[in-house]
């Protein structure tokens, strides 16, 4: 009895680790994204933008959840299915969410910023497809970032051609 419980809390334990892990990865995407990038929210003041464009304020809070809600997406596939082709897709879009940040602002480049953003799109659908074979609390944590991305390259768009 004392080896079954044993086993089971070790289990536990890992399951916890791995969520840390998750979530490092998705704080080491961010923290890429915006590295050798100074001041966005002036340079963002400073583009002329659609009247719907939100303020620069917003998109620190809506990233947080968002981050944070993607790392439990896919902390909940690995749980379910381990390493494989979902987290491997799962990995490819938040390695092009990381892109854009130096594309965009770093670079000035937002036609090739667009590309990012459509392509990240994508992929986070086909993130979403992979997922819903394996958890639905997954799939709808991938929703609402989907939603934003979608909402993000509009915006790009937007500023692209203001700008």
């Amino acid at each position: 009895m004392t080896t079954t419980h044993d086993a089971r809390r070790a289990h536990r334990a890992r399951a916890w680790w791995a969520l840390l892990g998750f979530g490092t990865v998705v704080v080491v995407a961010a923290g890429i994204g915006v590295l050798g990038v100074s001041d966005t929210s002036a340079e963002y003041a400073s583009l002329r933008r659609p009247a719907w464009a939100p303020p620069s304020w917003l998109f620190g809070p809506v990233w947080s959840v968002l981050y944070a809600m993607i790392a439990v997406a896919g902390w909940l596939v690995w749980r379910r299915v381990g390493l494989g082709p979902a987290i491997g897709v799962w990995t490819a879009q938040l390695a092009l969410n990381a892109a854009w940040t130096p594309i965009f602002f770093g670079a000035g480049r937002y036609g090739l910023a667009l590309v990012d953003v459509v392509v990240l799109w994508l992929l986070i659908g086909f993130t979403v497809v992979l997922f819903r074979r394996v958890s639905r609390p997954a799939t709808l944590l991938m929703l609402p970032y989907w939603a934003w991305v979608a909402f993000a390259a509009l915006l790009n768009l937007a500023i692209w051609q203001l700008n």
